[in-house]
């Protein structure tokens, strides 16, 4: 058994982060939401994962391999992004004749892939794909189930009257067959060869497509409000752990890792995670913010954001529901005339 783990793709909707980084790289409590996959699939006893990457390869190969995994990890590139079938398409002669698990490297899943993996084989299904229950079936590919409930009948990509409110999660297990059906596909009107296509096409010719359904939370860090979604999700699951010494007041359930500063006049209330060699002084961290390594806070209030690493904020002011990029500066101006003297990149947001 083997992992086919995305990290490819532009990340248009993270813009303008995505600019310079790739959107599976995005911490999500201080981890890269990619690291989440890996973990999953390891944890389900595969260690042979292969890795589709794209424009920022170099990125990633370097952020992976800076942890030692249980696992062999290659990495295929594969160009431009032209659909999820694409990529099994590029990674065929690494899959070759294994059964494998393909998990969009953007999705995080609290439960993990265990008892979906376990499903699979035990059904001996060509294919099993995950679902879960959704209030807005008509922004999703859609599975329309067999009588039985058992099989998948029929796929319905975004339907105006969806046949359920069972959506596609973006972890999906094959046999070989599927290459088969990979093949025989043609581009659809995006100009992507569609993962849906390719499991309708074994649905279509006889083979066995079964399911499972998600019981946990799933997120889909595509966007920005995902990513902060994401982060309260898991800081919910975090235990207190402070590896600092401070008196500053320290609420609930926290984690600050080593080498950081916090002065006496810093309130930090949980869920929260503060990242390596960050200095705090005179501030609030409030509940479900995540700091990433070497940022600088001052005289500021942070709540409900995520800032990545090396940032310096001393804005005097308050920072809600937020996602601040890595080196990004936010001083506050007390010099006349006062004005807001602002850099900002493409695609960029401001509530000011």
């Amino acid at each position: 058994m083997k992992a086919l783990i995305l990290s490819g793709g532009h990340g248009t909707r993270l813009r303008p982060l995505t600019y310079s980084q790739q959107k599976q790289l995005i911490p999500v409590a201080n981890k890269p939401v990619l690291f989440y996959a890996i973990e999953d699939v390891i944890e389900a006893g595969i260690h042979d994962i292969g890795i589709i990457v794209g424009p920022n390869a170099e990125q990633v190969k370097k952020t992976v391999m800076s942890v030692d995994w249980d696992a062999n990890i290659e990495f295929i590139y594969q160009g431009d992004p032209l659909g999820l079938a694409h990529a099994i398409k590029v990674a065929k002669d690494y899959l070759g004749d294994d059964d494998f698990v393909m998990y969009l490297g953007d999705n995080i899943l609290r439960e993990g892939i265990v008892r979906h993996l376990e499903h699979f084989k035990k059904g001996n299904f060509d294919a099993s794909i995950l679902l879960c229950e959704v209030p807005n079936p008509q922004q999703f590919g859609v599975a329309e189930l067999s009588e039985d409930g058992k099989t998948i009948k029929r796929l319905v990509e975004k339907p105006k009257v969806p046949p359920s409110n069972l959506a596609l999660v973006g972890i999906y297990f094959f046999k070989p067959v599927i290459h088969e059906a990979v093949k025989h596909l043609k581009p659809s009107w995006r100009g992507e060869l569609e993962i849906t296509d390719a499991i309708q096409w074994l649905i279509d010719h006889g083979y066995k497509v079964g399911w499972t359904k998600v019981t946990g939370w799933w997120k889909d860090t595509g966007k920005p409000e995902d990513i902060l979604d994401a982060n309260r999700l898991i800081l919910d699951d975090i235990e207190r752990d402070i590896r600092i010494k401070t008196r500053a007041k320290i609420i609930g359930r926290v984690v600050i890792e080593e080498g950081t500063e916090i002065d006496e006049n810093t309130v930090i209330k949980g869920p929260a995670i503060i990242g390596k060699n960050c200095k705090i002084k005179n501030a609030y961290i409030g509940p479900y913010t995540s700091i990433g390594n070497n940022c600088i806070i001052e005289n500021t209030e942070i709540e409900d954001s995520v800032i990545l690493e090396g940032s310096e904020i001393r804005c005097g002011g308050r920072i809600v529901e937020s996602l601040i990029g890595r080196n990004v500066k936010i001083l506050e101006q007390n010099n006349h005339p006062i004005g807001r003297r602002l850099i900002i990149g493409d695609n960029s947001q401001l509530t000011l």
